[in-house]
């Protein structure tokens, strides 16, 4: 008879490597309950940053009721000069591209319809959010701000050229928020979180590693824990999460949120803005080919980033 003692790290005999599994279960669990906790007390003790617009929030519920329709939709936005003034501008611009200047709101929504509307609505209000002074000389919130705007219009890109069902608008605001659980660390952690880009700058330690082992949470779980605050649609706290690892995510989330991965390692290797998070990933065939989308199309929308990024600072630019 052969011997039934586990194989592999364990020694001793099968109790031994059951309390050994447990413990490693135990640590498991313990991690994610300390994550929670930093995120938890982060989240509640953030100012500014932790609330929305109401108007923002009222159009959230109303594009995520199937139950809506456009009129309810401008029935809350005509009420807004400043964000009737924004949409406009948006739908105008060289962005979208419209063969016509469209003069009304309601005709915007009728052209580019609830979503698309609720994307320029979202992206209005986070713009602001993307403000104050620097804390490292490689850090800023105007840094970050430009890699958002830059990974926003890759996604949107990459959306277009990928065969599978998803909405370039929602993908460039997915874009625009990915990293939005930095502004926590900055204003909640000004210190840590500089030290985090210090010790990154110096070596090529992950960022995110360095993130938990020095503030004790990632700006995913940070980013996650401000849009749930926010009451933000499933796809993008999905996108805000995970990010640096879309396999975690179900079948009906992944293509979104590998998109904005993919678009994320793009605009990192261009160093556009701040982009310690991914200078070290790169696009494998293997990914590029379960988004359907060539080597030579990511390499073309790579290209055309630079343009598109003016044209989109340039339109979001209060």
């Amino acid at each position: 008879m052969g011997d039934d003692k586990p194989t592999g790290d364990y020694s001793g005999d099968g109790a031994s490597a059951r309390t050994r599994v447990r413990g490693r279960t135990m640590a498991a669990v313990e991690t994610v309950d300390k994550t929670k906790t930093v995120v938890d007390k982060a989240i509640a003790s953030i100012g500014d940053i932790a609330t929305l617009p109401e108007i923002t929030i009222k159009i959230i519920e109303i594009v995520e009721d199937h139950k809506s329709t456009a009129r309810d939709l401008h029935e809350v936005i005509k009420n807004d000069p400043a964000l009737s003034v924004k949409v406009l501008k948006v739908v105008n611009s060289a962005f979208y591209g419209l063969p016509g200047q469209v003069a009304s709101v309601d005709r915007a929504i009728i052209l580019l319809g609830l979503s698309a509307v609720k994307n320029i609505a979202i992206a209005a209000s986070i713009a602001r959010l993307f403000k104050g002074k620097r804390i490292s000389e490689k850090f800023s919130a105007s840094d970050l701000w430009r890699h958002s705007v830059g990974v926003a219009v890759a996604a949107r890109a990459l959306a277009k050229c990928s065969p599978h069902p998803v909405m370039p608008d929602d993908l460039f605001v997915a874009g625009l928020i990915h990293d939005i659980g930095t502004l926590v660390e900055r204003q909640v952690f000004p210190n840590p979180f500089a030290e985090v880009i210090r010790r990154c700058t110096e070596s090529d330690i992950d960022f995110l590693a360095c993130e938990r082992e020095v503030i004790g949470a990632d700006h995913q779980a940070f980013g996650v824990g401000l849009t749930t605050k926010w009451k933000f649609p499933r796809h993008l706290r999905a996108a805000v999460g995970f990010h640096h690892n879309p396999e975690a995510v179900s079948v009906e989330l992944k293509n979104i949120v590998t998109l904005v991965r993919a678009a994320d390692v793009l605009a990192c290797q261009e160093k556009i803005g701040f982009y310690f998070t991914a200078r070290h990933d790169h696009m494998n065939a293997e990914t590029l080919e379960a988004l359907g989308i060539t080597a030579a199309q990511f390499e073309a929308v790579r290209v055309s980033v630079p343009q598109q990024l003016e044209e989109a600072e340039a339109t979001l630019r209060s």
